[in-house]
């Protein structure tokens, strides 16, 4: 197991959030709850899936935020998780307590201006190595990126809330 971390890259001031989510519509129903507690919010928001294709969802109010999420949810690319970047003068105090109550959203890691680097364990040569011994043939996990629709073991499905079931998932998961 190797720990490596990964810099937060955002505008010095800007403000967001970090947190860990069990399921695959956390895009949609973090995006409705932040819009409906918070009039004219501007933010952007990505997501980790942690089955499946592993794709990285996204959504917000400004393009802009949007691509800084999935750019800081690709880096990080721990299922799971998710990031919430806020616009000039939004604030993490003024949403954290809508986001905890999403039902979905375990846990909230950071929430900050600050300069931030998240910590991450890299398992994949821990598993490549320890399946084979128990006769499992390990494919390494990869990462998606898509908008619009994409096409599915279950169907069609969107970028928010997107195909996340059927058969031999092999992708990173991040337990906290």
């Amino acid at each position: 197991m190797q720990l490596i971390t990964v810099k937060i890259d955002k505008p010095e001031t800007t403000n967001f959030i970090l947190g860990q989510s069990h399921f695959i519509k956390t895009v949609e129903d973090v995006h409705e709850a932040l819009i409906t507690a918070v009039p004219g919010i501007r933010f952007g928001l990505a997501f980790c899936e942690a089955s499946g294709k592993c794709l990285v969802r996204w959504s917000g109010t400004d393009s802009g935020l949007e691509d800084l999420a999935r750019r800081n949810a690709l880096a990080i690319g721990a299922g799971h998780s998710f990031i919430v970047v806020l616009g000039d003068g939004f604030y993490p105090i003024n949403v954290l307590n809508t986001i905890k109550a999403v039902p979905e959203v375990c846990r909230i890691f950071c929430a900050t201006a600050n300069p931030t680097e998240v910590v991450l364990a890299d398992t994949e040569d821990t598993w490549s190595q320890l399946l084979p011994g128990y006769k499992i043939d390990y494919q390494p996990p990869t990462l998606v990126l898509f908008s619009e629709m994409v096409r599915s073991e279950c169907g069609g499905a969107s970028a928010a809330s997107g195909p996340g079931c059927g058969p031999g998932s092999a992708c990173r998961s991040w337990e906290g």
